[in-house]
């Protein structure tokens, strides 16, 4: 049997239970998008300069044949601290958020709604995610695809300042947020909507039945479903900040009229490789955290006998 009786170390809804979740958030996402940095470089060259980096393979010919094998670890420090300090805000608020929302609605609405209150909770965890993203994003992009522009985050943030300004920070902002937005809307309702349905038609036994492990493995399997629906949802947006970020001076409109419907979604594939691998390793490792800490894993929401009875009253009129 799981440890579904198994003693928790907090309570659901606390600060150390949202301080804990933060802390899941920095080791899923700063520890996965440092470790795909490699294809998030490729990526990058793809989507700003799709001529000399015409697809996958060459994109990764051309860089080591360019800089070596040493250049695709390019832009690992702002990608580390980056990511980490948007997954701190998008799994920490994420639950501060599912917690308020669902209290404001009430049991029974939150379970009839329950898509919407993981899309706004998303939408609104994700909103003051990017705020904390966008500095080491731009410095990052600009690392990756301006050759000689700086090697190091030391050398970028204090010539991204000389050149912009502290504006230069946030101009690819609104374009995050257009880009992070929907993708995370799109990874945190699909992610909980899939577990519910694997372990309604899919997995053998109830949630309350399967190991740790069993439940981590369906963890993972939900992770990579959401992850492709996120890669698709995200990726014009996605090209749009990475051509932003490297033209100096243009707009998120002059970017995404340069670049061409078509344009807009290259490299797609490759991203849907790495944000579907990705994202079920960050729910993987995330969940791993609440499993260590033995924090409080509710499972997938069940109709409320409240709401149970109205219906077969209703039923029975």
């Amino acid at each position: 049997m799981a440890g579904a009786a198994d003693t928790t170390s907090c309570e659901f809804g606390s600060s150390k239970y949202y301080a804990l979740c933060g802390f899941g958030g920095i080791l899923s996402c700063g520890l996965t998008h440092t470790a795909v940095v490699p294809l998030d470089l490729v990526k990058c060259r793809i989507q700003v300069d799709p001529v000399k980096y015409p697809g996958i393979m060459k994109g990764f010919v051309v860089t080591m044949r360019e800089g070596g094998v040493r250049s695709l670890a390019k832009g690992w420090a702002p990608t580390m601290i980056g990511y980490s300090m948007q997954g701190l805000c998008k799994f920490g608020f994420y639950e501060v958020f599912k917690i308020f929302y669902s209290d404001l609605i009430g049991e029974e609405n939150s379970y009839l709604w329950r898509t919407s209150l993981y899309l706004a909770a998303s939408a609104s965890a994700e909103f003051f995610a990017d705020i904390a993203l966008s500095p080491m994003e731009a410095v990052k992009v600009r690392i990756q695809t301006q050759p000689g522009w700086a090697n190091t985050l030391r050398e970028g943030v204090p010539k991204l300042i000389r050149e912009e300004g502290l504006w230069g920070f946030y101009k690819g902002l609104v374009p995050l947020w257009m880009r992070q937005i929907p993708y995370t809307m799109m990874k945190f309702a699909a992610f909980e909507r899939t577990v519910e349905f694997l372990y309604l038609h899919v997995v053998p036994k109830p949630r309350s039945e399967c190991s740790k492990p069993e439940q981590l493995v369906v963890t993972f399997a939900a992770g990579y479903i959401a992850g492709v629906f996120c890669a698709i949802v995200s990726h014009p947006a996605d090209t749009v900040v990475s051509k932003l970020n490297s033209d100096k001076g243009s707009t998120a409109i002059q970017a995404a009229k340069a670049l061409g419907m078509r344009g807009l979604w290259k490299g797609l594939g490759l991203r849907i490789i790495m944000i579907g691998t990705l994202t079920a390793l960050q729910w993987f490792i995330y969940d791993s955290v609440k499993v260590y800490f033995r924090l409080p894993r509710p499972p997938p929401p069940t109709m409320p006998e409240s709401l149970r009875r109205k219906l077969e009253a209703n039923k029975a009129k």
